[in-house]
């Protein structure tokens, strides 16, 4: 039965990304063109909000949506564009072409999300700039340099931006960092949880903590965490682990894994793919409800192993 419904979920997840990819101009049709980081729309389901108002955060604007309407839960292979497993595909296309840059994703005012972060697909300036990058990169020389790249907060609001809208120049979702799960749940996208309450992590999960926000892709078994996130040198796949000393872990394995088969030339530069396990004791949680994303509990169920292989199109 498991088998089954990776199977399915397999189906439902290239369902979803071809009907984003309808909507994106000359996107390319390859899988493997996909991971290379090229644009991707997802539509707004019926009964979704179009536009969600700004959230509290650095904006300082106090106003919140009201929640996005029961949605019936798809079955196994039915489309659904806007879905969990099409906010964490989305998520995978800035990996390992995407430099860290403090304040990319942000205005020039540095209140709120910038034009990327209101763009749908991937900005070409992110790969040209990390194609120019070599091995000794130093984020703090171009803090700032919004256009070309991307800091924790530019992009997961960028990822929240190309499955929630569907144009472009829109409201967006780029928040202190400190601040995006608690403001995410205040939508009423999901349930929030305090640092000191969180029990587990799921894929999907969205985690603030003091200066950072990271997304989870679940707990492998011997309790590492596997995550995206845009860190310095840059967006890639990275595991928990006590400190660098230990044990590969099987979360940072899974990341050392994925970022030097997909990503060589990245990986030969910036083979970083361990985060201190005090990301998982000092990060609050939103976890994704089923009226946002139908198939959250589906994927929500899915190991990080099995994550992976549907993202990356290794199941069959």
């Amino acid at each position: 039965m498991k088998k089954l419904k990776i199977v399915f979920m397999a189906v439902s997840l290239g369902l979803c990304l071809s009907g984003c990819l309808e909507t994106a101009p000359k996107t390319p049709s390859s899988s493997q063109e996909i991971l290379t980081g090229q644009p991707i729309t997802a539509t707004v389901s019926p009964g979704a909000s179009e536009k969600s108002p700004s959230a509290p955060g650095e904006t300082g604007d106090e106003t919140q949506s009201s929640a996005p309407a029961e949605t019936k839960t798809p079955a196994f292979g039915e489309e659904t564009q806007q879905s969990l497993a099409c906010f964490l595909k989305t998520a995978t296309l800035p990996l390992g072409n995407t430099m860290y840059v403090w304040g990319g994703g942000w205005n020039e005012e540095d209140t709120g999300a910038g034009v990327e972060a209101c763009t749908i697909g991937v900005s070409p300036n992110w790969k040209a700039f990390a194609d120019q990058q070599t091995k000794d990169y130093d984020h703090k020389k171009v803090r700032y340099q919004i256009h070309d790249g991307l800091d924790c907060s530019g992009f997961v609001g960028w990822v929240a931006y190309n499955v929630f809208e569907t144009e472009n120049g829109k409201e967006g979702y780029v928040f202190k960092s400190t601040d995006v799960a608690k403001t995410f749940a205040s939508y009423g996208w999901g349930d929030f949880l305090p640092a000191k309450e969180v029990k587990d992590w799921k894929p999907g999960d969205v985690a603030s903590m003091e200066g950072h926000v990271w997304i989870s892709l679940g707990t492998c078994s011997d309790g590492s965490v596997l995550l995206l996130h845009a860190s310095p040198p840059g967006v890639r796949l990275c595991g928990t682990q006590p400190d660098i000393s230990s044990a590969v872990s099987e979360a940072a394995g899974l990341a050392r894994k994925y970022m030097s088969e997909y990503y060589p030339e990245w990986y030969e530069r910036f083979p970083e793919f361990i985060s201190s396990d005090t990301y998982l004791t000092s990060s609050s949680q939103l976890r994704w409800n089923k009226a946002t994303f139908p198939d959250a509990e589906t994927v929500q169920g899915l190991s990080p192993e099995e994550l992976l292989s549907l993202l990356f199109g290794e199941t069959k």
